[in-house]
């Protein structure tokens, strides 16, 4: 099969609308449940390439939750720790596979944006990891393979709806990509960046210790901005993106975005937060958005008398700005990869708030020695690439 039609194109009103080979090949995909849709496609294929190329820089597999064709999360599959697994709402499972570890994390670390989200997997899809995604709000998933009885608890997902796509390991695509934009096609050849840990080795700051974890984080970083809608930058810590800012036109609004996502990740690992009295039976995006919330500025919306007795049994003490900074304070050893060079050292300042100390981003700037000197200032580790990652 060459050709699969689709019911329509971003939207309703997009029709006619398929995936198809050009040159007459055979798709590199079956439909094994469910009817994927072109965003779905989207999301998949470029899911599909982050996480084969994390589990080539790594050797562990890999799992990213992708909404609107950027990543929510990305991850390998390192064991989760007792607080990990209880903040991913895992701890309930027992110890998972190291793929259902991966997909854990991504899905985990940033809950809010990954709810709907389209997996993607480096591995064969195991039972563990078809128990995780069935209990979750998903629309679809790709991988090179599927488990007999990890197939059928998927397909049973959604009322038997839910998108499983199986796709070829072994499909290698045409070096030249093509796509039009108001009827102008374009055309550029594709972008086979390897990064490894040569990648890193043009530090340029005073503090010129890169340790091989951070090696590891930086190059999760990179891989995952090589498919994040620019600009976009990423934070990292111990083998999983905690904070990912994607498609916005400023980089101190990337920076932000991503660290904040960053600090919430770090936020609900506190006590204050892991110890929340829910109420019994409450649903699993419901306490997600009052968590979030709880530890935002809006933290009212749940803490108000009318509020609060439908979400705690108790209502909980405010968590204070200065209570939050110290736990932040806490945050360590954190990567951060930016797809193009950082203009200004505030995107240092920022990211020094999150625990930032190890950086890879192109350089070139004018005010790269500014960059630099505020880098030094924190005692960081800078690692000018030269290699710019845009994504579109």
């Amino acid at each position: 099969m060459n050709e699969l039609e689709l019911k329509y194109g971003c939207n309703p009103n997009q029709k006619p609308s398929r995936i198809y080979m050009e040159d007459g090949s055979e798709l590199p995909i079956k439909v094994l449940n469910g009817r994927p849709g072109y965003i779905n496609f989207l999301d998949a294929f470029n899911g599909w390439q982050l996480v084969s190329e994390l589990k080539k820089a790594t050797g562990l597999p890999a799992a990213t939750s992708f909404k609107h064709v950027s990543p929510a999360g990305a991850a390998v599959g390192l064991p989760l720790s007792d607080t990990l697994a209880k903040i991913y709402w895992v701890d309930d499972l027992g110890e998972l596979s190291p793929l259902a570890s991966a997909y854990a994390r991504a899905r985990g670390a940033d809950r809010m944006s990954s709810f709907g989200d389209f997996i993607s997997l480096s591995d064969v899809c195991d039972v563990d990891t078809a128990k995780l995604i069935k209990r979750e709000v998903s629309d679809g998933v790709i991988a090179p393979g599927y488990e007999p009885e990890a197939l059928e608890i998927l397909k049973a997902k959604k009322k038997g709806n839910y998108n499983v796509i199986q796709i070829d390991p072994d499909y290698v695509p045409s070096p030249i990509e093509h796509k039009q934009v108001f009827g102008v096609t374009f055309e550029q050849g594709r972008n086979e960046l390897k990064i490894d840990d040569d990648f890193f080795s043009n530090i340029v700051t005073e503090n010129k210790k890169l340790t091989e974890q951070a090696k590891i984080d930086l190059a999760i970083s990179m891989i995952t901005l090589k498919y994040t809608q620019s600009n976009s930058v990423c934070f990292v810590k111990d083998g999983q993106a905690i904070g990912i800012g994607a498609g916005q036109q400023s980089r101190i609004h990337c920076t932000r975005l991503a660290g904040g996502k960053a600090d919430n990740w770090w936020l609900r690992q506190s006590p204050q937060v892991m110890n929340l009295p829910f109420v019994d039976g409450i649903r699993r995006a419901d306490r997600d958005n009052a968590i979030d919330l709880y530890m935002g500025d809006d933290y009212m919306d749940v803490l108000a008398d009318d509020a609060w007795p439908a979400i705690f049994k108790e209502k909980p003490e405010v968590f204070t700005r200065e209570a939050k900074r110290e736990w932040l304070d806490k945050l360590t050893d954190v990567a951060l990869g930016s797809d193009a060079f950082f203009p200004f050292g505030d995107n240092i300042e920022r990211a020094h708030k999150s625990g930032v100390k190890y950086i890879a981003q192109p350089g070139g700037s004018v005010r790269d020695d500014n960059v630099i000197a505020t880098c030094n200032k924190y005692d960081m580790v800078m690692s000018f690439t030269g290699i710019r990652l845009f994504h579109h």
